[in-house]
């Protein structure tokens, strides 16, 4: 194949046979530069629509066309590789992979880098799976011990059974005996299924202690201070028995103005206890990104969920040691006041009953009516409404 003559070449050919002297012909011209007739004359039509002397299509009217005819290529191949998306993940039988629908709309022409841009996962992870995938049954066991995990660790009390059927809510349906055979290879027994000897150790904090401050002689404090709002929260979870069952309560208080900025209240003690909490908090506070939010290491602020809703609020957190009150000291300074103006003041009967009586507590009281020596006898409500500005008030 001849290969294509040089743009500058063909230019100064056409710049020739414009400018050539009366009387010599094109077809000269093109045999003294060794090219076809017929090259020449397409050369010179070309450079005239060029110059706009000829009406047709330029080269960079063409090259756009090219461009936009790549865009909506590639904007097709997005769009389909969305629809079998969207069809792949919607069928019954999830959890699903995302690498066999990339080999599936590689193998039907759509790039693997389009397909990896849209779904959002990196090449090289999938062109390691590709040269030694998993098996259909490895892949299910996987999600099916994944789903158990997460319904025990959020009710360690729960049995094989109560475990199943968590993770068919949650969408992965096994048999009971499948259930068992997963959590018997791995130990996941309901914490008063089996004695257990010796003493439960807490698990290892997921955070570090960012509020702890080390002094001349070594001693290690805590110091619960804020020069502004949602700079540092603290938080905690208590229980109090009623004539149903226990009622949990996770609050998270804001250190500048000890106001409850958000919690909630449950019959159970669940790790969405304490993301429901701290949602409710960042929807009352708005903008909270860079936030500290101090805690215990209780298994709900470790769990993996409550680290989710962290990252995904741009919040950072922080845990105390283990068995150290000191290191929450400022929160259950508040519970400590819950439970002696609310908690212990009669017999509960009902849930309901003792949950209408903490948020009245909370909202009327203790925000509004209870004067604090560290706000300069002020409410939590009235400190921030004077000491912040209307703009970065919270709502």
């Amino acid at each position: 194949m001849t290969k294509p003559y040089p743009k500058e070449f063909r230019d100064d050919v056409v710049r020739v046979a414009r400018n050539r002297e009366p009387g010599v012909e094109l077809p000269q011209i093109a045999k003294d530069f060794g090219i076809h007739f017929t090259t020449l004359y397409s050369w010179m039509k070309k450079a005239d629509i060029e110059d706009g002397a000829r009406p047709g299509t330029t080269e960079a009217q063409s090259a756009e066309l090219r461009e936009a005819k790549k865009r909506i290529k590639t904007l097709e191949q997005e769009v389909e590789v969305l629809r079998r998306a969207a069809a792949y993940f919607s069928q019954a039988h999830l959890p699903k992979m995302s690498y066999p629908l990339v080999r599936d709309l590689a193998a039907d022409g759509i790039p693997v880098a389009v397909t990896c841009r849209v779904l959002k996962i990196a090449r090289q992870p999938y062109y390691r799976w590709l040269k030694d995938p998993i098996t259909t049954a490895e892949l299910d066991e996987a999600y099916r011990a994944n789903a158990l995990f997460d319904a025990h660790r959020d009710d360690p009390e729960f049995g094989y059974r109560f475990l199943a059927d968590e993770a068919r809510d949650a969408g992965v349906a096994m048999t009971p005996r499948t259930a068992w055979k997963i959590c018997s290879s791995n130990g996941w027994w309901s914490a008063f299924g089996k004695r257990k000897s010796g003493v439960k150790k807490a698990g290892p904090p997921v955070h570090d202690d960012l509020c702890a401050v080390t002094d001349a002689n070594g001693r290690t404090r805590h110091e619960f201070t804020a020069a502004a709002p949602n700079r540092l929260w603290i938080g905690d979870i208590t229980e109090h028995r009623t004539s149903e069952g226990k009622l949990y309560v996770c609050a998270f208080k804001d250190v500048y103005s000890n106001r409850i900025v958000g919690y909630s209240i449950d019959s159970r003690m669940k790790s969405r206890l304490a993301v429901t909490a701290l949602n409710n908090a960042v929807a009352r506070r708005g903008d909270v990104a860079g936030c500290v939010v101090h805690t215990d290491r209780g298994s709900q602020f470790r769990s993996r969920k409550f680290v989710h809703t962290l990252n995904r609020h741009d919040i950072v957190g922080s845990m105390g040691r283990v068995g150290a009150c000191g290191d929450n000291a400022a929160m259950e300074s508040f519970f400590a006041l819950l439970q002696k103006n609310v908690l212990d003041r009669r017999a509960w009967t009902t849930r309901e009953d003792l949950r209408i009586a903490i948020v009245t507590w909370i909202e009327r009281t203790y925000h509004r009516r209870r004067r604090q020596d560290r706000l300069g006898r002020l409410t939590p409500i009235e400190y921030e409404t004077i000491m912040t500005t209307p703009a970065t008030q919270a709502a």
